[in-house]
């Protein structure tokens, strides 16, 4: 059925026409019996044409789209319209896909013959992560006398994914890190005798330490022979993500949670990559969680457990979180925090983070407001700016000091702005890997 009838420019000129007509009618007794013939035929017409524009027109709507798309990047849309009918249909389309997203290529006005088809493929640029619905298209018709345009809506419902940009996250993060992923575009070398895992035996070379000499093995052959290490492998890399209300913090045009996430799945990636699993537990607002799994079907399952995550309006309890981690993990783990710290969280997050660190070794990284460090830096010109930077300074050095009573060792905690997150978080990875303290 037809959802609304409106009419067309022809009946709105038609009708200005018979009003003229009745006016002069008014004047001249002649065409008194013009001006009602004229209204009658026309409301006959309008009438008619308005019946026929009612009734649903023979159209199959399709529309082909991707069922995953990166957040922040135009990505094509095809809507192909098939007349089914015996006669030509004109027609406005207009899809009914998400309005908040930024939109090329519509409305799109045709006309198709019988037995024949028309497509348009528009772009849209999604600004949000989570799931996304179309609604059946918006076709707007000619009716047959064109008197009106009848409004209907036809076509499937459609449902996609939205997912953080996975390939700009890895581009533009773990270039920046030393060059220490193989990922990144380059090829890291192992340096001799670095790890803790054993994995050959070889000649001694110039620069072996003496504690790298096998000396059973060098009694064997006459020579000498050191042991080689590697990296650990076999580890479990978990997040404890943050989804209280202060994650809605927002630098810019992203989240402080979005920039939170994409440090997730870029340490997550990096860390299946190692040989390492990785899960995820979430706290403070939703919860989920997804136990550590090795390999690309880790990396797969923390993308699509997390995609839609958002966070909500409730305080963090770091400390019943903390509980429910231990419960689920038996084997050690590298424990990520990733929160946004106040000084009323110290008490809390300190019993949390010395609760897991029994088990586990636990790293805290806070996320910290840009603006504050630009009101910090800003020359100060009046009044104002001078109480905007002293309550900035204040501020600070209440975090700074809520910090300090944490008693987490300084490798062991990172305070930083969240477009650093990521290759701060990856760094601080390798050198643990590299230590061995895991």
């Amino acid at each position: 059925m037809a959802k609304a009838l409106i009419p067309s420019r022809a009946l709105l000129w038609a009708t200005a026409a018979w009003a003229v007509l009745g006016m002069a009618a008014s004047h001249i007794e002649l065409l008194e019996e013009l001006w009602l013939g004229a209204g009658l035929a026309l409301a006959v017409a309008a009438a008619v044409d308005a019946l026929l524009a009612r009734r649903v027109p023979q159209l199959h709507v399709e529309r082909e789209l991707a069922g995953v798309w990166p957040v922040g990047k135009w990505n094509s849309v095809t809507v192909k319209i098939i007349n089914e009918g015996s006669g030509t249909v004109a027609l406005e389309l207009f899809d009914d896909y998400p309005t908040a997203w930024a939109m090329e290529g519509l409305p799109y006005t045709t006309a198709i013959a019988p037995g024949a088809f028309s497509a348009i493929t528009y772009r849209l640029n999604p600004d949000a992560r989570g799931n996304a619905t179309f609604g059946a298209a918006h076709l707007r018709l000619r009716s047959p006398l064109r008197l009106w345009q009848a409004g209907h809506r036809i076509g499937p419902v459609s449902t996609i994914k939205v997912f953080p940009d996975f390939a700009q996250l890895l581009g533009h993060t773990l270039t920046a890190t030393d060059r220490r992923s193989p990922t990144a575009g380059s090829i890291r070398k192992r340096r001799r005798g670095e790890g803790t895992d054993f994995r050959q035996l070889r000649e001694y070379r110039q620069g072996d330490s003496m504690r790298s000499i096998d000396w059973k093995a060098t009694a064997r052959r006459n020579k000498p022979i050191s042991r080689e290490y590697q990296e650990e492998r076999d580890q479990q890399v978990v997040f404890l993500l943050d989804t209280g209300r202060r994650m809605h913090a927002r630098d810019g045009a992203t989240t402080h949670f979005d920039h939170a996430l994409n440090a997730v799945l870029t340490l997550g990636f990096l860390a299946q990559k190692q040989g390492d699993a990785v899960g995820l537990m979430t706290f403070g607002g939703a919860s989920r969680w997804l136990p550590p799994v090795k390999g690309r079907v880790g990396l797969d399952r923390l993308l699509a457990g997390v995609y839609d995550l958002q966070p909500a309006d409730m305080a963090p309890d770091y400390l019943q979180a903390a509980s429910a981690l231990l419960g689920r993990l038996s084997k050690r783990a590298f424990v990520v925090i990733i929160t946004n710290l106040r000084d009323e969280d110290d008490t809390a997050l300190r019993a949390a983070s010395e609760l897991m660190s029994t088990r586990h070794l636990v790293m805290c990284a806070s996320l910290r407001e840009k603006v504050m460090d630009q009101a910090r830096e800003q020359d100060i010109a009046g009044f104002p700016d001078a109480l905007r930077y002293s309550a900035t300074v204040h501020y600070l050095q209440q975090r700074r000091d809520a910090i300090r009573r944490l008693g987490i060792r300084a490798e062991r905690l990172i305070d930083i702005t969240p477009e650093k997150l990521s290759m701060t978080l990856v760094n601080r990875y390798m050198s643990i890997k590299e230590s061995g303290q895991l």
